[in-house]
């Protein structure tokens, strides 16, 4: 669809109260969440809007946006605050995919003017350093404000805008605000190998864990102390009110819009910090088809895949054999067979642990099985340890162990910046 045909929506309020706290301030304690019995969660957004914007008093604004930047009752906060004569909004940043979400993994929507606000949309997409950092100067804004919706994963690129955008900020010496929302798989745990230095990408620039168990307003306090410390921006944070750490996406009382082509529902995120791994093999992911990153196979795979996987008695989840065809991306328009995640208990579910016994039996029970060739599973799993490992036939428990001593030292970081109960 093209920017000039897409539906816009009328700009209005919302509603909210305002938590706003500098870096490294206390936090105030979190009402109840919704669902089993809670209140409504409220973003950091509705909760800056209730307060008339006064964050922003006085500055010239740009928002890194997509369609996941929306109040309660599902309109954007770009349509929203445009004509608010309390807020001075002169500029849109758009990151992968786009701020209106027209481009698919890989891409984004480039330089353009909004047709429904008249506003200058920039790209930030693959852009870091002091390159964006003229971005932002050349948008004139004086505070940049960050609300997109966060998967959980550390290679979900998101984060990574966030980190790029607060280091270039900084280096154009403007101020950042960051407006949370929920992690829509809980913020119980980190889950999976810390990635090496060594291996830093877009899909992961620092050493956190491949499931942070993170809000985004706690990863920025982390980001700005630890890994942007020579050079800290001016950060501000909006928190949530009601959210709890053990809240999944269905009970905030939020409306889920897709993060990312690929990411249709809450169901795809509870999985896709796992079985985006199979993105590193010559396996489909499920892309191109309703259920990515819960469907995953290949042409020459039959039931015995599923047969082993459910052999291993995995907590909280189930393996159906399937059968399916990608409209688009590996196997498309080709019949191939695999497994379905079916996640019957998601308290007990873990998502890394699964996906590495996914990798395991895949290997054991398909003789075509083989990683991409240019070792991109090394980069999503932030180490050659989990390739090396398989390959010498190792087992899940093996493989999961061999990152328990760096999990324990991030959760430690981790615990110092975490902002909700």
């Amino acid at each position: 669809m093209s920017l000039t045909r897409r539906g816009l929506l009328a700009a209005g309020g919302a509603v909210g109260a305002l938590a706003a706290t500098a870096a490294g301030t206390g936090a105030a304690s979190a009402a109840p969440a919704a669902g089993k019995g809670h209140g409504r969660v409220r973003t950091g957004f509705d909760r800056l809007a209730a307060d008339g914007y006064a964050l922003l008093k006085g500055q010239k604004v740009g928002v890194v946006t997509n369609p996941t930047g929306i109040t309660s009752d599902v309109r954007h906060i770009v349509d929203v605050m445009h004509p608010d004569e309390r807020v001075d909004l002169i500029a849109v940043f758009g990151p992968e995919h786009g701020f209106r979400g027209t481009a698919q993994a890989g891409g984004s929507e480039g330089r353009y003017d909004d047709p429904a606000t008249g506003l200058p949309v920039y790209d930030t997409y693959l852009k870091s350093g002091q390159p964006l950092a003229d971005v932002f100067t050349a948008s004139g804004v004086d505070t940049i404000v960050f609300d997109i919706q966060d998967a959980g994963a550390r290679f979900y690129t998101y984060i990574w805008t966030l980190y790029d955008c607060m280091e270039a900020a900084a280096l154009a010496g403007k101020r950042f605000v960051v407006l949370d929302r929920p992690n829509p798989v809980t913020g119980r745990a980190a889950l999976g190998p810390v990635l090496d230095p060594a291996f830093g990408t877009f899909v992961g620039r620092r050493e956190i864990a491949q499931a942070h168990g993170m809000t985004v307003t706690e990863l920025a306090l982390l980001f700005n102390a630890r890994f942007l410390a020579e050079r800290p921006v001016d950060l501000r944070i909006v928190k949530m009110s009601g959210w709890k750490r053990s809240d999944f996406f269905d009970a905030t009382g939020l409306p889920w819009v897709p993060p990312s082509p690929n990411m249709p529902t809450p169901d795809t995120a509870l999985v896709y910090s796992g079985t985006c791994l199979f993105e590193g093999t010559n396996l489909s992911e499920g892309r191109g088809t309703t259920r990515p990153f819960e469907l995953l196979g290949a042409e020459g795979i039959d039931h015995r895949w599923a047969a082993a996987a459910n052999a291993l008695d995995l907590p909280g989840v189930a393996f159906r054999e399937a059968y399916f065809a990608p409209t688009f991306s590996k196997f498309q328009g080709k019949t191939v067979g695999g497994v379905q995640l079916h996640v019957h208990d998601r308290e007990a579910f873990d998502p890394v642990r699964t996906a590495i016994a996914l990798l395991v039996t895949a290997k054991r029970t398909w003789s075509g099985f083989e990683w991409r060739p240019d070792n991109w599973i090394d980069k999503l799993t932030g180490n050659t340890r989990v390739r090396t490992m398989i390959d010498a036939g190792a087992d899940t428990d093996e493989v999961v162990g061999a990152w328990s001593e760096d999990l324990a030292a991030f959760r430690a970081v981790r615990k110092r910046y975490l902002q909700y109960r």
